[in-house]
């Protein structure tokens, strides 16, 4: 039975249709909220740095306030706005896995909302990969909060066609790029410690990152 609700754009996965992006982005430009695809799951995309916009992804999926969401960013020259300080591993890190599989956290700049980051005032940040993520980014010209397509607790949304009716109903357009992958979801390592920490392995193995450490010793 379909799920009634928002407005559903069929995308192509490898070269989304600009016009398709562009509604998209003016919806997250104006404070909505996007059901968009990523490497491995849906995203909701939503203005990082509008309070209200983060506020409504937090309401949407139900998700405690103290769990920070990840952003996504559409090139590597819209990371320093939004962190105090980005160390040479971090920046190892970027050279090795960005775009794709690896979230890093930084300590959050003071123009981030409070709320973005758990009120923990650290940022998670990935360089986006997948071709639509990455167009609409880059359309939306400021980062996107990148947190996965279903409500906290629940498993990520490989499909629109599973997405959660609780979901559905409340965002303001959806991008259907067909199936992800489903793989783990990205590896997440706190780059404000030394060493830098592994706080969830995903895609990217925490050997392959140990090794990288290990070789530039």
């Amino acid at each position: 039975m379909p799920i009634k609700g928002s407005e559903i754009l069929v995308v192509d996965p490898k070269s989304p249709d600009q016009e398709m992006v562009r509604r998209a982005a003016a919806w997250i430009n104006r404070g909505g909220l996007v059901v968009f695809p990523t490497s491995t799951f849906y995203g909701i995309g939503a203005q990082a740095l509008n309070a209200h916009a983060v506020d409504r992804v937090f309401q949407v999926k139900e998700r405690h306030k103290d769990n920070p969401l990840l952003v996504l960013i559409a090139s590597l020259t819209d990371l320093a706005p939004l962190v105090r300080f980005i160390p040479e591993t971090a920046r190892g890190l970027i050279e090795a896995f960005w775009p794709g599989g690896i979230t890093l956290v930084f300590d959050a700049a003071e123009t981030v909302p409070a709320n973005l980051t758990g009120y923990t005032g650290k940022i998670g940040v990935r360089l986006a990969s997948h071709p639509v993520a990455a167009a609409l980014v880059k359309v939306v010209s400021g980062p996107i909060t990148g947190t996965s397509a279903n409500l906290s607790g629940e498993g990520g949304c490989t499909a629109v066609k599973n997405l959660n009716g609780k979901i559905k109903d409340q965002v303001d357009l959806v991008l259907d790029a067909g199936e992800m992958a489903g793989v783990r979801g990205s590896t997440v390592v706190d780059v404000t410690t030394r060493p830098p920490s592994i706080l969830r392995e995903g895609v990217i193995s925490s050997d392959r990152i140990r090794a990288l450490f290990e070789n530039a010793s």
